[in-house]
């Protein structure tokens, strides 16, 4: 091998590496990271907890709903961005509402649990659909927007097979949920689906990191409107200059 091929190849895993760091960089940000895992599983963690203890519907509600509310304070007083921290905090009003009404205590999981098929069939869907969800959700974070509908087929292709990935990993983990939401009693249901948490979640994020991580790199549309703008006033400068 002479020396520009090992320059060639030496300049190959570079981009390759350059290539995985941005798409770990930006997955971390599109899903919150460790903290946002914490955020997810906390309330509920808790919530079990109290229930498991003392079967007191009422305390695990407002013990699970007032964590929620302090990570958010937390995030806000750190001007951190606090989606997640609110997804969360709706997520548990809303199971706190359900069971509440319903006085079941397993009702408190109901809203996620529905969330989370709906979710499945989003993924799956719009993957048919040639308009894949992840695609949608990781473009702005990737500062491609939509260009890889019409202008990177190949980045399509692996937003197309994540979102499959994520429709199938959560329609199994709902294949799961749904008969023990009936069968199993609140305690057993509860730890199950707090072990089920974060497991299919970082299945779903390492494929989605396996199919973009070889796919072309984005195309970044901002930087390419900021270069024609600039170009446009570089055109309009000149022909200033020739008028004077």
């Amino acid at each position: 091998m002479t020396s520009l091929d090992k320059s060639t190849d030496q300049g190959s895993t570079d981009q390759d590496a350059d290539s995985r760091a941005v798409t770990e960089a930006a997955l971390f940000e599109a899903f919150g990271g460790v903290r946002g895992l914490v955020e997810t599983v906390l309330p509920g963690l808790l919530f079990v907890t109290i229930f498991t203890i003392n079967k007191d519907l009422h305390m695990s509600a407002i013990a699970a709903l007032a964590v929620s509310l302090v990570l958010v304070a937390v995030r806000l007083v750190m001007k951190d961005t606090v989606k997640h921290a609110f997804s969360g905090v709706f997520g548990v009003a809303f199971g706190v509402v359900f069971a509440m009404m319903t006085g079941n205590a397993k009702d408190f999981y109901l809203p996620g649990m529905l969330y989370t098929l709906g979710l499945a069939l989003a993924y799956i869907i719009t993957a048919i659909a040639g308009v894949p969800l992840i695609g949608l959700i990781l473009g702005p974070v990737f500062k491609e927007n939509l260009s890889w509908r019409t202008r990177n087929p190949g980045r399509k292709k692996a937003y197309t097979k994540a979102s499959w990935a994520w429709g199938l990993i959560l329609l199994a983990k709902c294949a799961i949920l749904f008969p023990l939401y009936w069968w199993a009693d609140t305690t057993q249901f509860g730890w199950v689906l707090i072990a089920l948490k974060i497991p299919p979640f970082l299945l779903a994020v390492w494929l989605t990191w396996v199919f973009l991580a070889k796919a072309p790199a984005p195309i970044d549309v901002f930087a390419e409107m900021e270069a024609a703008e600039k170009a446009e006033e570089e055109r309009k400068a000149a022909a200033h200059g020739r008028d004077v």
